[in-house]
């Protein structure tokens, strides 16, 4: 079996990088481009973070690896265990720790830290879309896709008055109808 020579997984990089239209790429982006090359190149498309950065620079495209950012990378792992989201009730636990870290890093006046909380976000949507829009996943798993998407957007639009528009969401007739009942966490 023949890997990707490296001009073809470079082209893949360019390509998948080309495919989100981003004025700048962070480490979210850096990640999501990583999986992409995966999902497209199978374990021929396995390649480390400082390549695909090393692809993008050499290109010409805006790389931007704060190394403020950097030096929060305590909170790191915590982001990466955030976005696994299968079902609804995972969706709101991941928003609820998204909203909690972006209010204590502003608190704090931590404005790398709290852009980082919005950047895993915004990897939240486009990850919840590509699903959404996957042929190949079954249909009510992408029905909930799109509506974890749509809870993403909103969050990241009007993080203050998410939760009481979520409350009111699940409470909804269209809701109810599409996901049964309230899957809301339980308290404990």
């Amino acid at each position: 079996m023949s890997g990707q020579s490296p001009e073809s997984k470079r082209e893949a990089i360019l390509d998948i990088a080309e495919g989100l239209g981003l004025e700048k790429y962070t480490a979210a982006e850096i990640e999501q481009i990583r999986r992409q090359l995966i999902a497209k190149l199978g374990t021929s498309g396995k390649t480390s973070a400082d390549y695909i950065v090393q692809v993008l620079s050499s290109a010409g495209m805006r790389v931007v690896l704060s190394p403020e950012a950097d030096t929060e990378g305590q909170y790191e792992e915590e982001f990466h265990d955030l976005l696994h989201f299968a079902t609804l009730e995972e969706a709101e636990i991941c928003l609820m720790r998204l909203d909690e870290l972006l209010r204590k890093f502003r608190s704090e006046g931590k404005r790398a830290a709290a852009e980082r909380v919005l950047e895993v976000a915004r990897l939240g949507r486009r990850r919840a879309e590509m699903i959404a829009r996957n042929p190949r996943v079954e249909a009510h798993k992408r029905d909930q896709k799109q509506e974890i998407l749509e809870w993403f957007r909103i969050w990241l639009e009007t993080p203050d008055s998410f939760f009481d528009w979520l409350d009111l969401r699940k409470q909804s007739a269209e809701y109810m109808h599409r996901f049964g009942q309230d899957t809301s966490a339980v308290d404990e």
